[in-house]
């Protein structure tokens, strides 16, 4: 009997292979970096080609790490980074310029244009999503207007766009299958999530080629099968895609309406499982779609923060005022408890439930006492202020009172951010004893979909939990300095 599992999780920082047994615990790990591509417009990209040899390479270092016979594999299954764009020749499966990041804000001017011929409302009520350039509709029609004879190829049907996981799908399968899930599909802001298909209207709208999308597949479907690039001698299926959000908001156990988890990585995003049915919030939170898994479509809220990890990264690459994140939570600790500074982290505007892109970073309220220890205070409580944000937004959109938050991501460790976490927002901060939720979601959509493992995988997850201990006059003095802070900056 095939008794493994294998998860790939394709990141904005790197890419990482995880291997779980029979009972779905993780047995080994590899990892491997690639280029952080920045040019002096601050455009940020990735190279494909080096992700798929990343994906190809830490795939096989995981199984030989283990020790296991890669013959018993049962199973694939993939999270990724969203909203990174990618455009490649159908024929050859070569990317035709470098993948634009989400984190890349090249094509504001494409959303401003849309705005000003007011069809901001529209696009929103289709996919739930704000006219942002952080989505893939407006970078791919950055890559249509840009990049030499790609509508042309476009037309003639010899091209192919998609996001990092409907890219490797397609690699992974030697251009077999061109798919995506409905995750990934419903965070490109090209995906009708009342009618479930790709919008021909918005299609249109953003110059994209129907014969260019990919095909739309379950989230715990038929991908094809892969041998990876030659190394299997038996080829094994692909049988889960999920974004990498949602991916940990299935690993965390979230399958019921109300239940809520926050991924704290390079950014964050925070999720709330809102059922069957969708809800166009209006506060400052977008909806999309938690997956289609056994033919049954969940919607989500969602917010989403550009930075929040990558403030300690600051810290460290760019004041130098840490050598390690290991530092920030003592440092964080030593500092003045009476000090009311805030760090707004707004390097490339504010996500939500701001959504301002002219917004920039400031250090609000220096008192001549203000020292490294408080400023990498502010930088750490910034993280939870942000999530707190979105956290309160979604508790008045879903109408549903949120008892605890799920959380996952490698921030997690740091004790002093989870407590501050559960002070602001009142309720527990349950924390599990794995960082890699995404691709835990991944392998646990597979290893259901193959029949490897039963509902009871997602008690394999034990977790510790933080309990409000701030006094609530105090938790409301910070969180309204915060807000005077967020305004002063969005101005």
């Amino acid at each position: 009997m095939r008794k493994y599992i294998l998860s790939i999780d394709q990141s904005t920082q790197g890419t990482k292979a995880l291997l779980f047994d029979a009972g779905g615990a993780l047995l080994s790990r590899a990892d491997r970096p690639h280029r952080q591509i920045v040019n002096d417009l601050g455009w940020v990209e990735h190279d494909p080609e080096e992700i798929y040899d990343n994906t190809l390479a830490v795939a096989r270092a995981v199984v030989e790490k283990a020790g296991v016979d890669r013959a018993e594999i049962a199973a694939l299954g993939i999270s990724n980074q969203r909203e990174t764009s990618v455009c490649w020749e159908r024929a050859t499966g070569k990317s035709v310029c470098n993948a634009i990041v989400w984190q890349c804000a090249r094509a504001a001017a494409i959303c401003e244009a849309l705005e000003a011929q007011n069809w901001a409302e529209p696009v929103r009520q289709k996919t739930g999503l704000r006219l942002s350039p952080y989505f893939p509709a407006a970078k791919l029609k950055w890559i249509m207007d840009n990049v030499e004879g790609v509508v042309r190829r476009a037309r003639r049907g010899e091209i192919c766009v998609g996001t990092v996981d409907s890219w490797l799908v397609y690699r992974l399968t030697g251009g077999r299958r061109h798919q995506t899930d409905y995750s990934n599909a419903s965070r490109t802001q090209l995906f009708n999530l009342h009618d479930l298909k790709w919008d021909e209207e918005l299609l249109a709208l953003f110059g994209i080629d129907p014969s260019c999308m990919a095909a739309v597949t379950d989230s715990d479907g038929d991908f094809g099968e892969t041998d990876l690039g030659g190394w299997l001698d038996a080829p094994i299926p692909i049988r889960a895609v999920l974004g990498d959000s949602h991916g940990a908001l299935f690993g965390q156990g979230c399958l019921s309406p109300g239940m809520t988890k926050a991924t704290y990585g390079t950014g964050s995003s925070i999720m709330m499982n809102i059922g069957e049915r969708p809800v166009i919030s209006d506060s400052g939170v977008v909806t999309s779609l938690a997956w289609r898994i056994d033919g049954r479509v969940s919607y989500v809220l969602e917010g989403n923060i550009n930075y929040t990890g990558a403030v300690i990264s600051w810290l460290r690459d760019d004041l130098k005022l840490i050598d390690s994140p290991d530092e920030v939570e003592a440092l964080a600790r030593a500092a003045n408890p009476g000090d009311r500074c805030y760090l707004v982290p707004a390097f490339s505007g504010l996500g939500a439930p701001y959504w301002n892109s002219e917004a920039r970073a400031a250090i609000v309220g220096m008192s001549r006492t203000t020292g490294k220890n408080e400023v990498v205070r502010a930088a750490l409580d910034c993280i939870a202020y942000q999530i707190t944000d979105i956290v309160r937004a979604m508790g008045g959109s879903a109408g549903v009172p949120i008892d605890e938050l799920r959380v996952d991501g490698g921030p997690t460790r740091n004790a002093c951010l989870m407590q501050f976490q559960s002070d602001l927002l009142g309720i527990p901060v349950r924390v599990p004893d794995a960082e890699e939720l995404s691709g835990i979601g991944a392998a646990y959509a597979a290893g259901r979909a193959v029949g490897l493992y039963g509902d009871d995988v997602f008690r394999a997850l034990k977790r510790a939990e933080y309990t409000p201990k701030l006094a609530r006059e105090i938790r409301d003095e910070k969180y309204a300095g915060w807000l005077d802070a967020v305004r002063r900056v969005c101005g």
